[in-house]
């Protein structure tokens, strides 16, 4: 790849990032309407979801290298004109999802009930979430094969098969989530558990049209650059490699957000009910300010490979704009909609009532996480992980999971759990503003070293 240090197109960025962006929203959004429809059941079947939503959420989110890091790989082949190899990442990617999906779900078999007694704090609420858990687990395998299949497409810049792919599945289970949940005619329905068969059924049909679209690769490459499916095990040991540093930083994060869903569960179920709504808005916008920083993994990546030092430095400057413009601009959106929108989730007075304590947290952060999370996907593109594996442990542990547990210390409830998320976001902030401008990132070859 070839360019100079000027700026790089918008619509290239736009080209990828848009596929991107409802790709990136889909899960969440399905969550969303998952989350809107058990609310219909109550406050105890709602957070019942909310500790066993966050729990699978955060397990299988731990396991993100699968797709970032698979991102990182294939951009830098693609960048140097190796689509074959760039693929074959894609292969390997996949055969770990299905190793580690498999242990996921026989583990979380065995330790589902004492895990949702101990974040529930035993009773209704966790007798809840263990029977939404247990079947959601299924599902685990076919989740992260999506997440291999997402990272290797992005890496060779190709963001309209996943858009399709995932579409199709999560369309499918937002259709098939209020019918399994509250019945349709003669059927009575399954309730809570019905949101977590739905689910199954969309990942069911997204994995399988990624390990479709392996198959295809094959069929098409050509004679003297051919496709294996079969597993090679250098290049599982050098995903894991750098995995190892991207699975601390997931267990960082799993570490607060769990911390946070089981602190805010001893306030009672309208305050973790409470939570889970805005912690549901959360996760939907941190991945959909996400989508310009999936347009940057690719194109820094496959600006590095391609030795274009000075373009990859020009996009990280470029994304980190966007990520401020389109958090600002959702900051005042959700701060303009704050006694309107979680109407939608409950009609509970008492989860209502609770709402505002994290809402205003939640809306204000949202510019600084704009940048935080574009620029996290410079350095992602780059192959830096160590460095954000590093600054995360920091940010959580000097700042995040302190304030969590004082807030049960001293009574703070969703006011102390959120401040904690805000020293999160700045101190992160910091680092990697810090990381950036050094420009140590940027170091080129179709393989990082």
């Amino acid at each position: 790849m070839t360019g100079g240090a000027g700026r790089v197109p918008l619509r290239e960025i736009a080209r990828l990032a848009g596929p991107a962006l409802p790709v990136l929203a889909a899960e969440p959004l399905y969550l969303l309407v998952d989350t809107a429809v058990v609310g219909r059941l109550g406050a105890v079947p709602l957070a019942g979801l909310a500790i066993a939503a966050v729990l699978f959420a955060q397990v299988t989110g731990q396991l993100n290298f699968l797709s970032y890091g698979t991102t990182a790989r294939a951009a830098r082949l693609h960048g140097a004109g190796r689509r074959a190899a760039a693929v074959g990442e894609g292969v390997q990617a996949t055969w770990l999802a299905l190793a580690v999906g498999l242990l996921v779900l026989g583990v979380g078999q065995l330790v589902a009930g004492p895990v949702a007694r101990v974040l529930g704090d035993g009773g209704a609420v966790a007798a809840a979430a263990e029977s939404w858990l247990r079947v959601a687990l299924f599902g685990a395998p076919l989740v992260l094969v999506t997440l291999a299949g997402n990272g290797w497409m992005r890496g060779v810049q190709d963001t309209a098969r996943p858009l399709r792919y995932v579409l199709a599945g999560n369309a499918l289970s937002a259709v098939l989530c209020a019918p399994l949940v509250h019945g349709l005619g003669a059927f009575t329905g399954l309730g809570l558990v019905g949101s977590a068969a739905a689910n199954l059924v969309g990942q069911t049909v997204g994995a399988g049209l990624f390990l479709l679209a392996l198959h295809r690769e094959r069929a098409v490459a050509p004679v003297d650059e051919p496709v294996s499916l079969r597993p090679v095990p250098a290049l599982l040991r050098a995903q894991l490699a750098m995995g190892r540093d991207l699975l601390v930083r997931s267990l960082a994060f799993q570490a607060c957000f769990l911390s946070a869903a089981a602190v805010a569960a001893r306030f009672g179920a309208a305050t973790v009910a409470a939570h889970q709504v805005v912690l549901q808005l959360w996760f939907f916008m941190a991945l959909v300010l996400d989508a310009v920083a999936i347009a940057a993994q690719s194109l820094v990546g496959a600006a590095l490979g391609g030795g274009d030092v000075p373009r990859a430095r020009a996009l990280a400057r470029q994304v980190g704009g966007y990520g401020l413009v389109l958090g600002t601009a959702f900051g005042v959106l959700f701060a303009a909609l704050a006694g309107v929108l979680p109407r939608v989730f409950t009609h509970d007075p008492a989860v209502l009532a609770a709402v505002p304590a994290a809402w205003w947290f939640f809306a204000g952060m949202q510019p600084l996480a704009g940048v935080v999370f574009a620029l996290d996907g410079v350095l992602m593109g780059a192959g830096d992980a160590a460095y954000l594996r590093t600054w995360t442990l920091v940010a959580a542990g000097g700042g995040f999971l302190p304030l969590v547990w004082a807030s049960l210390a001293f009574g703070w409830g969703l006011v102390g759990i959120w401040t904690g998320l805000l020293l999160f976001v700045v101190l992160r902030l910091v680092a990697v503003l810090l990381r950036v401008r050094s420009g140590g990132w940027a170091v080129a070859g179709a393989v990082r070293t």
